[in-house]
């Protein structure tokens, strides 16, 4: 199967339906998913074509990015907050290409089907009078959080933790702090760090810090100190990657690509409310 994704090539839902629907790539499609061939197509069309941004994007990479949420299976639907695929702008190979993103609840569905957990992975804000220690050597963090939920809502945030239970009875706490959490959203999203106040606004962190800042802690409370299955493993490499070819992931932020500012903003600018300006960029390692 033909896959020059190198240089650019033509794009566009035309592009795509020809692609997915070629007798080489429905061979290929076959011999790797088989009898799920059919209903992943359906999936991956529908997907693309309600989404007007993966238009630009090479199908091959949308192809990838799928088979690699169909293989974890975790669905891609926006709304469940699973897995998604999004467009990204890939200035070194002059093209528009997809990449694989977990959600916040796909981390933990797939800490669930390990079968190694007492308590699954879950993570929340700390507010301000909550943290009542944090050893810095042993990572041990005491807290001390407010039960009256209206009157916790009035305080600031001050971090996000995480913890997790295995089986065995270890246990761990993953704490960071606002300060290093903006750091992370900075060092890692090329849309949040942006100095144009409309593309900031499009970044997920901005519109999404909470989520975000959930997931952070969770995967890295997971990659950090968990036993991680197979399966978990493959999903934090995948996760945040470009698929060129299958299951070989490309990090394109860590290639120092500059981000086309101008295609964001215009994307900005013409839905208003940033919802789907956000998706234009890479949200790399969010």
């Amino acid at each position: 199967m033909a896959n020059e994704v190198a240089t650019k090539k033509a794009t566009g839902l035309k592009a795509f339906n020809q692609t997915i629907t070629s007798p080489s790539t429905q061979k290929y499609l076959t011999d790797v998913l088989g009898e799920r061939k059919g209903s992943f197509v359906n999936n991956l069309t529908a997907l693309v074509a309600n989404n007007a941004l993966l238009h630009d994007c090479d199908p091959y990479t949308i192809m990838f990015a799928g088979m690699k949420a169909t293989a974890l299976n975790l669905p891609l639907d926006n709304s469940l907050g699973f897995a998604y695929v999004l467009p990204y702008k890939d200035n070194k190979r002059g093209i528009t290409v997809a990449q694989f993103q977990i959600g916040y609840k796909g981390v933990k569905q797939l800490a669930l089907r390990s079968g190694q957990f007492a308590t699954i992975p879950n993570a929340t804000d700390v507010r301000e009078g909550e943290l009542v220690s944090r050893n810095r050597l042993t990572g041990e963090c005491k807290f001390n959080f407010i039960d009256d939920v209206d009157e916790r809502e009035k305080l600031p945030v001050i971090g996000y933790v995480s913890y997790f239970k295995l089986l065995n009875g270890a246990e761990s706490t993953f704490y960071m702090s606002m300060k290093e959490m903006e750091k992370h959203a900075m060092r890692y999203s090329q849309t949040y760090r942006s100095t144009n106040p409309k593309v900031k606004a499009a970044s997920k962190w901005t519109t999404d810090f909470n989520d975000m800042a959930c997931k952070t802690v969770v995967k890295l409370n997971l990659s950090k100190n968990a036993p991680l299955s197979v399966e978990m493993q493959d999903a934090i490499k995948a996760d945040q990657s470009v698929m060129f070819k299958q299951d070989e992931y490309s990090y394109l932020d860590n290639e120092q690509q500059e981000i086309d500012m101008a295609a964001a903003q215009a994307v900005a600018e013409k839905f208003n409310d940033f919802d789907e300006a956000k998706d234009v960029t890479n949200e790399n390692n969010e």
